[in-house]
C-alpha cells in the first residue's frame, strides 16, 4: 500500500492543483496575443517559454516550501499548524465550490487583470525577441505567485505531507519533479492543441468547479490526520 499511496496521492493533488483558474486565465489570453503573431516559431517558443518558466518557477516554490519543513523537522507545532491551514484551506475550498457557480479566478480583481493583460501586450510587442523571451518568463513567475494564493495552499499542504514520509533526497525531487509535470500538462495540452487549430481552446469551468469540492475534501481529510493521525500519512 505505501509503495502505492504516496506517487497516487501525488497525482490526486497536483491534478487538482492544475485545474487552476487563475492560471487558464493567463494561458488563454497569452495564447490570444500569439495568434496576432506573424511568425509561427516564435509563436511556440514564446508559448512554450511562458510555460516552462511557470513549471520551473511553480518547482522553485515546492522546493522552498520542502526544504522549509524539513529544516524545521517534525514539530508537533508546525505540524499541527500546517494541519489547521489545510481544514481553513479545505473549509474555503468547499465554500468555493458551494457559492461560485462559475468556476473562476477570484483572487486577481479587474485591475490586476488588466495589469497583467497590459504587460503581455507589451512583452509580446517586443521588437527584440530575447527580450520577449525573458519578459515572458519573468511574467510566468509573476503570475505563479499569484496562482499560489488561488491554489489556496496546496503545493504547502502536499510538502508537508511529503517531508513527513522520511525519504531519500533523491526521491523528494522526483516526487517534486512529478507533481509540476502533472501541474503543468493541462496547460501544454491547451496550448499545444490552440497551435494545432488556431482556436483557444480551455477547459470548462464547471470542472475547476468540481475541482474545488474533490480538492475541499482532500485537504481537510489531509488537515486532520496531519493534526490527529500523521502516522497514516507517512508513506516512507
Amino acid at each position: 500500500f505505501n509503495s502505492w499511496s504516496l506517487p497516487v496521492l501525488t497525482l490526486v493533488i497536483a491534478g487538482l492543483d492544475s485545474f487552476n483558474p487563475c492560471a487558464m486565465w493567463v494561458l488563454l489570453f497569452l495564447i490570444s496575443l500569439l495568434f496576432g503573431m506573424k511568425d509561427r516559431k516564435k509563436m511556440l517558443i514564446l508559448g512554450l517559454a511562458f510555460l516552462f518558466g511557470s513549471a520551473f518557477s511553480y518547482f522553485l516554490f515546492l522546493t522552498a516550501w520542502l526544504n522549509l519543513f524539513l529544516f524545521l523537522g517534525f514539530i508537533y507545532f508546525i505540524r499541527t499548524a500546517v494541519g489547521i491551514f489545510a481544514i481553513v484551506s479545505g473549509t474555503f475550498y468547499l465554500r468555493e465550490w458551494y457559492k461560485t457557480r462559475d468556476g473562476g479566478c477570484h483572487v486577481t480583481n479587474d485591475q490586476q487583470r488588466k495589469k497583467i493583460m497590459n504587460k503581455m501586450r507589451q512583452i509580446i510587442s517586443q521588437n527584440s525577441f530575447w527580450l520577449a523571451l525573458f519578459g515572458i518568463m519573468a511574467l510566468a513567475f509573476v503570475v505563479n505567485l499569484i496562482e499560489l494564493v488561488c491554489s489556496a495552499g496546496l503545493p504547502a499542504i502536499y510538502t508537508q505531507v511529503l517531508a513527513l514520509a522520511k525519504l531519500n533526497p533523491v526521491y523528494y525531487y522526483f516526487y517534486l519533479l512529478l507533481y509540476v509535470l502533472i501541474y503543468i500538462l493541462p496547460s501544454l495540452i491547451v496550448f499545444v492543441l490552440a497551435m494545432t487549430t488556431f482556436k483557444a481552446i480551455g477547459f470548462s469551468t464547471k470542472y475547476a468547479r468540481w475541482a474545488n469540492f474533490a480538492g475541499g475534501v482532500i485537504i481537510l481529510l489531509l488537515g486532520i490526520l496531519l493534526i490527529f493521525r500523521p502516522g497514516w500519512i507517512m508513506f516512507g
